[in-house]
């Protein structure tokens, strides 16, 4: 119901239009009445009615002052106006106001219907075209988001868009970045994740950083455009607060890039150097932030001038020595981080030297660890590629390490019976048995002896030959010292015997025949 304010300063036109009129029929209803214009305007203040019926000449306020009044402070109130016939001339001033509907005296109730549904009609029309309007914000502000994603995406990856874009789209969604340069921030989730989890960190990144003028997730990783700010230290915080925040809901690492600053119309550069700081994540390590001061300066060798001697991984696999195998799989590592090769060509080489570890294991191990080939060359990050490498060099040193440790072991056996057998000898020496018995080299001998005895082979001849020295002693009261010397192998020196002797046994031959006794 729209309603009305009825005003006259003759008593019997009000009481008459008042009573005869059926308001109800054309959606309205009569609220008040007044007697003059300065009545009236304080009822239209007060109480605000859609439309007002005035006379036009009314005591200290006519109706044309009344109805210029309520257009200053209620442009939305509508006017009829009740004139005599020789009052037309104010009834055009009355339009000038934008009074559309005029009544001539003595009216009748048909002619006010008429006009009240005129006014009814114009309100309805109004008021469904602010719907509509309302409707059409409504709904803009929920695809404007959306709206504002997919500009983002264009506008970073489409040759086309440039500054003048800008302009336009800037107006559109209410940015304003007065004139300074922008940055873009990339996102990238480290661990399977479910597509909900891009807009967690973008919902997180939006709350955290300093009024981010755009953000997207683009081909699974999310985007933001970022004013570029004099307080580089305090943006980097905010980037690992994002990231501990994730952490702490999600448990899955994030790594970010941030490309250097840049105008607008430079969005797309811009997206590529995020972009190329993401991939030296392969060299540089998951989690963390990676800027162009991290990529920038880094050599960039050809292939052809990258010069490693895998055999430097390969010998210490093959004697089983895990410890300097392991090193010089870490410096191959170093190598190629400084390097900083084309990710293609690192991987190319991290795989030709994993063929070439599995080329020393027995058929079926090889063929098994060939199976690994293209899991490395899909490994998103150089230290996964070198932990695998490292895993498999280490499960094959071990195995190789075993093997040569029962061959190693089967020699010293050997060694330790001609020992056994030659104790009187006196020529028996490492050389000796390296040459005349085993026909191996003497210093690979001596380290294989140590390592499997804990003892150098000289040690052990001397203590070998004491020890069988004071069995002899405890079986045979009657032994001389220089007798031992001669049958022990210390030929006709039975002092050097009894020096060595003492120095074993705590005692001298003498001393320990006693104590046997």
């Amino acid at each position: 119901m729209y309603k009305v304010l009825l005003v006259d300063d003759e008593r019997m036109i009000l009481e008459g239009i008042s009573s005869i009129v059926d308001w109800k029929s054309v959606d309205t209803e009569l609220i008040g009445t007044a007697r003059n214009g300065i009545e009236a305007y304080a009822f239209v203040c007060e109480h605000e009615p859609d439309i007002v019926i005035s006379d036009i000449r009314m005591p200290g306020m006519d109706g044309l002052q009344l109805v210029a009044k309520v257009k200053e402070t209620h442009p939305h109130t509508r006017f009829i106006m009740l004139s005599g016939f020789d009052e037309f001339e104010y009834a055009q001033i009355a339009m000038q106001h934008g009074v559309k509907h005029y009544l001539l005296k003595p009216c009748n109730e048909n002619s006010i219907l008429k006009a009240l549904s005129e006014l009814a009609a114009e309100y309805k029309q109004e008021e469904s075209k602010e719907g509509f309007i309302e409707s059409m914000k409504a709904n803009l502000q929920k695809v404007l988001p959306h709206v504002k994603e997919q500009f983002l995406k264009e506008f970073v990856t489409n040759k086309s868009y440039g500054s003048r874009d800008w302009e336009y789209y800037q107006d559109l969604f209410g940015l304003h970045v007065s004139g300074r340069k922008v940055r873009l921030l990339l996102f990238r989730l480290e661990d399977k994740f479910e597509y909900e989890h891009l807009f967690a960190v973008k919902n997180i990144a939006e709350d955290i950083l300093d009024e981010p003028l755009l953000s997207s997730t683009i081909a699974e990783q999310i985007l933001v455009m970022i004013e570029d700010t004099d307080d580089m230290k305090r943006l980097q915080e905010q980037i690992e607060e994002i990231r501990r925040i994730f952490m702490l809901y999600y448990k899955i690492d994030t790594t970010a890039a941030l490309s250097e600053a840049g105008e607008i119309g430079e969005a797309r550069k811009l997206y590529l150097q995020a972009i190329d700081c993401l991939s030296h994540r392969f060299y540089l390590g998951e989690g963390g932030l990676i800027t162009m001061r991290d990529i920038l300066g880094s050599a960039q060798p050809s292939k052809a001038q990258f010069v490693f001697d895998e055999d430097r991984i390969l010998f210490p696999i093959r004697a089983g020595n895990w410890e300097e195998a392991e090193a010089s799989i870490e410096a191959f590592q170093v190598l190629l981080v400084n390097s900083r090769l084309d990710i293609q060509t690192t991987k190319s080489y991290v795989i030709q030297s994993f063929i070439s570890m599995t080329r020393l294991c027995a058929e079926p191990q090889m063929h098994q660890y060939m199976g690994l080939i293209g899991h490395i060359s899909q490994l998103e990050t150089l230290q996964a590629s070198i932990q695998l490498l490292k895993q498999t060099a280490s499960e094959i040193t071990h195995v190789i390490f075993e093997q040569n440790r029962n061959k190693h072991s089967q020699v010293i056996q050997k060694v330790i019976d001609i020992v056994n057998a030659e104790l009187s000898n006196a020529e028996l020496s490492l050389n000796w048995v390296a040459h005349k018995m085993l026909y191996m080299n003497p210093d690979y001998l001596g380290k294989l002896f140590k390592k499997e005895t804990g003892e150098r082979f000289s040690n052990y001849v001397v203590t070998v030959r004491i020890r069988k020295a004071m069995e002899l002693i405890k079986s045979n009261d009657d032994v001389k010292m220089f007798e031992l010397a001669e049958q022990l192998g210390f030929g006709d020196n039975p002092q050097y015997f009894s020096q060595v002797f003492k120095k074993i046994a705590g005692c001298a031959p003498s001393e320990y025949k006693k104590l046997t006794l």
